[in-house]
């Protein structure tokens, strides 16, 4: 097993290219922590901008309206994001950890991702969903994650015992991300049960992803 310091997953954010950066980034800021308090409808220009200690006049010197913002919002987040994958499935990375680690690295931290920045997310879903260049703009990152842990995955195929082990790896990240998308948007009071923590949600998530794949475990308590 790898050290905690070499497994361990962080969001990346790319450092800022210039200063003339700073008003657009405190704007960005302000937005998608209003978001966590209220719907992207309700939130006003003016409020994003007072939040920003900015003013309406230098908002529209950047946007032309509170459209161009969000999906200001959304390319930032691409941008992390790639870079985030990048880093989370470098192969050299995951050199020596077993196949059981790696998927529970993987699911956990995409758990903590979805809990941090739901506010954003769930708006923009919500405008994907009726938003072609929106939808395919997330698809090319669900592409490309799914092509990192498939590369790690068949990395692994000795561990593997699902006749197709690439399909078991894009299945595997399916299944994960339409659970986090239903909690999202719908949340956790949905079915009967009780709703999970995030640490219990991962765990259940990675016996899922491992069991699909036909990953033998060592311990039945634990994925």
């Amino acid at each position: 097993m790898i050290a905690p310091s070499e497994s361990q997953l962080e969001w990346v954010r790319p450092p800022q290219q210039a200063r003339s950066q700073a008003t657009l980034s405190r704007l960005l800021d302000a937005a998608e922590a209003l978001l966590a308090e209220k719907s992207w409808e309700d939130s006003a220009v003016n409020e994003i901008a007072r939040r920003a200690s900015s003013s309406v006049g230098a908002f529209y010197a950047r946007f032309r309206d509170k459209d161009g913002l969000l999906r200001s919002l959304q390319e930032r987040f691409l941008t992390e994001a790639f870079v985030t994958a990048d880093a989370a499935l470098d192969s050299q990375r995951w050199e020596r950890a077993p196949i059981r680690e790696i998927v529970r690295e993987v699911v956990t931290f995409l758990v903590g991702i979805y809990r941090e920045r739901a506010a954003l997310l769930r708006a923009l879903q919500l405008r994907a969903a009726a938003d072609e260049d929106f939808r395919a703009r997330g698809v090319r990152l669900t592409r490309h994650i799914a092509s990192g842990l498939r590369t790690l995955v068949l990395a692994h195929r000795e561990e593997v015992t699902h006749p197709d082990p690439a399909l078991a790896a894009d299945f595997s990240l399916r299944i994960v991300l339409a659970v986090l998308l239903h909690r999202l948007l719908l949340g956790e009071g949905v079915l009967r049960t009780a709703p999970l923590s995030d640490r219990q949600l991962a765990a259940e998530l990675t016996r899922v992803c491992l069991a699909h794949m036909g990953v033998v475990h060592t311990n039945a308590s634990t994925p």
